[in-house]
């Protein structure tokens, strides 16, 4: 997972807090502009790297968009992998 240019993403001192960049969350990983590629290539690093070992109770404050949980997304990785955004 590549962070989009010109953002970082930064861990919060706690544990349960992430501090995550635009267009992450909530409600999918972000618009790849219909490119199959990059959009796979977003998603299956953010499964991998942030939903894979860290868990539901972990807040997400992305850069757009109200702040989240994993728990509250992860039900939702499907769908976003069936729309391809």
């Amino acid at each position: 997972m590549r962070p989009t240019p010109g953002v970082v993403p930064f861990p919060a001192a706690s544990a349960s807090h992430r501090v995550h960049h635009a267009g992450r969350f909530p409600g999918g990983v972000g618009n790849t502009q219909q490119d199959q590629a990059r959009f796979d290539s977003l998603y299956s690093g953010v499964v991998a790297k942030i939903f894979g070992p860290l868990p539901d109770a972990t807040w997400v404050y992305p850069g757009h968009g109200a702040d989240t949980t994993l728990g509250a997304e992860r039900p939702h990785l499907e769908e976003w992998r069936a729309r391809g955004w």
